[in-house]
């Protein structure tokens, strides 16, 4: 599953992460792939399957609607 970049910084930051979230600004690619860039999240501390369950399909999370 795909996440805009932004995404993924917002849920950093939310968690309080702010000096990953600062890392991560630098070193995602715009847009993320659960798959392809599992271990690149894990270096900051997101499980992919975690972040599929957060963020719902990339939306559903960050509205908590």
């Amino acid at each position: 599953m795909q996440f805009d970049k932004s995404q993924i910084l917002e849920l950093l930051t939310s968690m309080g992460k702010h000096d990953d979230a600062e890392k991560a600004k630098s070193e995602l690619p715009e847009k993320v792939d659960t798959d392809k860039d599992g271990d690149l999240l894990s270096r900051f501390g997101i499980d992919p399957q975690d972040l599929i369950g957060k963020l719902g399909g990339g939306l559903g999370g960050l509205f908590g609607r």
